[in-house]
């Protein structure tokens, strides 16, 4: 919200107080505690130097980010206007939107303060936690974040030929395309798909797409990607999920997290020749009834111009 909004129309309860920790001190205490005798069978509130209202919270961040922003509090914002403010504005799911506006109705204040004796730590302030954060940001040092979140796992690198698309019942834009370029060079282009460099041609649709998902209750493009430069499978991509990113293999299958009356999947093979190799784009849809098979239909126009595009400048683009 900060980012985005110079004036935030925000609902009493961003006056409650909250003591915010970074997560490299939570994830200092969760190291310390484990095996130590005195923390076993024990709870312990952890929080931060500083104890503030989350308004107080918004405001430091831009202060920190050189932002002018300013904070209006009204008492008409209920719940579930607040849920979908926050839902439509940031990359945030509604769920998630909705459980974030109901924890401002709580103070979150450490009243436990036993850790402080059995593991003595110094925690960053908020505001130094925040630029922390955005070094981290910056170098491209982020592990993961909220987006990452995955309940299936990862698929090990040798099962990796076990990982199928179903084929049975489903609709399918295939498209194969030669080049004779080096296949590393195609390569790199199919790993640094979405977020900043978008989705090769089109992106205005993709926006359309994602805009349209959101007001459905979907999450939109605004996840973009975690790394810049890796993707792992359990990746949030925009609205696609990495199933399987095996460079070796020259693989990558993307999982749609898109509302949809079905289910799809993108994946990206390409096949190493002598003089370069085939690049293989496949678009798999397994619709849901009627409903699915009439979207397919409604949009495989839309396929001709974004598909055919796409496969065409992975090949041919070149960072400057």
């Amino acid at each position: 919200l900060v980012e985005k909004l110079p004036l935030m129309i925000a609902p009493r309860w961003v006056n409650n107080r909250s003591q915010p920790i970074a997560i490299h001190d939570v994830i200092y205490y969760l190291r310390q505690v484990i095996g130590h005798p005195e923390c076993l069978n024990r709870s312990f509130d952890i929080g931060g130097p500083d104890i503030l209202t989350y308004k107080e919270m918004m405001l430091r961040f831009a202060k920190v980010r050189r932002l002018r922003r300013y904070v209006i509090n009204v008492p008409v914002l209920t719940p579930q206007l607040s849920s979908y403010w926050l839902y439509f504005v940031t990359a945030t799911s509604f769920s998630l939107a909705r459980s974030l506006v109901d924890s401002l109705r709580n103070e979150v204040i450490c009243k436990n303060h036993d850790i402080h004796q059995i593991i003595p730590h110094q925690c960053l302030p908020y505001e130094a936690a925040v630029k922390r954060a955005f070094s981290k940001i910056a170098e491209n040092a982020v592990i993961s974040s909220w987006k990452d979140a995955w309940v299936s796992g990862t698929v090990h690198g040798k099962y990796s030929d076990f990982v199928q698309v179903p084929e049975h019942g489903c609709l399918t834009d295939r498209r194969n395309r030669a080049f004779a370029c080096d296949p590393e060079k195609v390569l790199e282009n199919i790993w640094a798909i979405g977020g900043e460099r978008g989705w090769y041609g089109s992106n205005w649709l993709w926006r359309i797409r994602g805009f349209l998902d959101k007001l459905v209750g979907g999450v939109g493009l605004r996840r973009g990607r975690t790394n810049r430069d890796h993707l792992e499978p359990g990746d949030a991509l925009d609205f696609w999920r990495v199933l399987l990113a095996d460079p070796e293999k020259k693989r990558l299958l993307l999982y749609a997290e898109m509302k949809l009356p079905g289910e799809a999947w993108l994946e990206f093979r390409i096949t190493p020749s002598e003089n370069g190799g085939v690049l293989h784009q496949i678009a798999t849809f397994r619709p849901n009834g009627l409903s699915g098979r009439l979207y397919w239909y409604a949009v495989l126009p839309f396929h001709f111009i974004v598909f055919g595009k796409m496969i065409k400048q992975i090949i041919a683009y070149r960072p400057e």
